[in-house]
C-alpha cells in the first residue's frame, strides 16, 4: 500500500489519470455509483445516463414487447443529444467520467426488438451517431445475475423490481460477449460481485492506484480484501 491517501489527496498530482473514463456494465452492477465517485475523486465532469427521464421505461419493464422500441429510441436520442451538446461546448477538451459508451446502445436493441423494429432502429442509429473521442479507459463491471437481482431489489426502484431473470441473463450475456472482443480502448475488467466501491474505501483506493498505471491493453482488477 502506498503512503499516499488517494481519498484525501488530489490524485491528479500523483500521476496523470486517463482524461476520459467510461464505466460500463449491466443494470444493478454499480456503474453509476463508481462513475460518480471517480468523478468526485478526480474532479472530473460527470456524464451520466438519465434512466429516470425515460417515460417508457416503466412500461418496458412491465411488458417488454409493448414498449421496447419506444424505450430504446428514447435512450438512443438522449445519449446522442448529451454527446452532441458536449461536442458543441468543447467539454471533451476537459476531463470527464461517463457511465456509458454510446456504441453499446445496439446491444439492448438486438435483445428487445423484433426484426422489423430492429431494422428501423439500425437506420435511426446510423443517422444519429455522433463523433466522440474514444475513451482513454473503459471499466467493465461484471457480476452474476443473482448479484444483479439482489442489488436491484436493494436499491428499491419499484418498477425495476419487475425485471425478470431471463432478461437479466440475456443482458449479462450480451455484455460479456461485447467486451470479450472489445479493443477500441484500454479495458479494465472487474468482477464486482464482492466489491463495494461505494462504502469500502480500501478497495476503492486500490482501484484508483491501479487505474493510474493503465495505458494500453486488457487488465483485470482484484483488490486485496481487508
Amino acid at each position: 500500500m502506498t503512503n499516499h491517501n488517494l481519498l484525501n489527496e488530489p490524485i491528479i498530482n500523483l500521476r496523470q489519470p486517463p482524461r476520459f473514463i467510461a464505466v460500463e456494465g449491466p443494470i444493478g452492477v454499480g456503474k453509476t455509483t463508481l462513475a460518480r465517485r471517480l468523478a468526485e475523486s478526480l474532479n472530473f465532469h460527470q456524464l451520466l445516463e438519465k434512466a429516470e427521464d425515460n417515460p417508457f421505461l416503466e412500461r418496458f419493464y412491465a411488458n417488454q414487447r409493448h414498449a421496447a422500441l419506444s424505450a430504446q429510441l428514447f435512450f438512443l436520442f438522449q445519449r446522442a443529444q448529451q454527446l452532441s451538446d458536449l461536442r458543441q461546448s468543447d467539454l471533451f477538451e476537459q476531463t470527464h467520467v461517463a457511465d456509458f459508451i454510446f456504441q453499446k446502445d445496439p446491444l439492448f436493441a438486438k435483445i428487445t426488438l423484433d426484426s422489423n423494429e430492429l431494422e428501423l432502429y439500425n437506420k435511426v442509429y446510423e443517422q444519429v451517431q455522433v463523433d466522440i473521442p474514444t475513451p482513454d479507459l473503459v471499466i467493465y463491471l461484471q457480476a452474476p445475475v443473482k448479484v444483479l437481482r439482489d442489488r436491484i431489489q436493494q436499491r428499491g426502484v419499484n418498477f425495476e423490481r419487475s425485471i425478470d431473470t431471463d432478461y437479466l441473463e440475456k443482458i449479462n450475456g450480451a455484455y460479456s460477449e461485447y467486451f470479450h472482443s472489445y479493443h477500441d480502448s484500454p479495458l479494465l475488467i472487474i468482477n464486482a460481485s464482492e466489491i463495494d466501491f461505494a462504502h469500502n474505501d480500501q478497495q476503492y483506493e486500490q482501484l484508483l492506484q491501479y487505474l493510474l498505471e493503465i495505458r494500453s491493453g486488457r487488465h483485470y482488477f482484484n483488490p486485496t480484501f481487508f
